[in-house]
């Protein structure tokens, strides 16, 4: 979302993609108006998956606000549990291609030629937020701030899942852990 209203060049988007490309994490107000705005849209109607959001306790307290205004369900809250030196290799391996954007990763979804785009043969970037200063900026802001958002949503909402695991067994945990929330939140219902 960051990098969408980042390019479409709106006072929110410039705004993040300042404190972005320094390694920081934008406000809470700038990221709730991103956010708000983002599921409001029609493609959101049927349920929506936010990455990295809440982030804080006051964004989850807004986010949870806003699911009351919206008639919407509590969320279900996915913990991908990674230790940061899994995180830091698997991280300054992204790769973007700057014509198409599209996403590589060195280490487990390489280009067919080294450092070029599968699409479009362009040289790939690596993203100034994918640089290891940064990347460490960015672990202890998280750490500091979203450590509490585990306690605040409690045990029973959290969902655990071992982010250090294949993707795919990552994949297969993350999808288990929606349909038993799905489960669970339909039986309140």
């Amino acid at each position: 979302m960051f990098r969408a209203e980042c390019k479409a060049g709106t006072e929110l988007g410039r705004i993040a993609c300042s404190v972005l490309c320094k390694g920081g994490l934008v406000s809470d107000e700038i990221v709730n108006g991103i956010v708000a705005g983002r599921i409001a849209r029609p493609d959101c109607a049927n349920g929506f998956l936010l990455d990295g959001y809440p982030r804080t306790v006051p964004q989850a307290m807004h986010f949870s606000n806003l699911l009351q205004q919206r008639s919407l369900p509590d969320p279900i809250v996915i913990h991908l549990d990674v230790p940061d030196a899994v995180l830091m290799p698997r991280l300054t391996a992204r790769r973007q291609c700057p014509r198409c954007l599209r996403i590589y990763n060195i280490l487990s979804q390489p280009p067919r030629i080294a450092e070029t785009c599968d699409d479009d043969g362009v040289a790939l970037l690596t993203r100034e937020d994918d640089r290891e200063p940064v990347i460490r900026q960015r672990l202890h802001a998280y750490q500091e701030l979203t450590g509490p958002i585990l306690k605040w949503y409690g045990e029973s909402m959290v969902r655990r899942v071992d982010g250090g695991a294949p993707p795919k067994q990552v994949a297969q945990a993350v999808e288990q852990a929606v349909r038993r929330g799905r489960v669970a939140s339909e039986s309140l219902a």
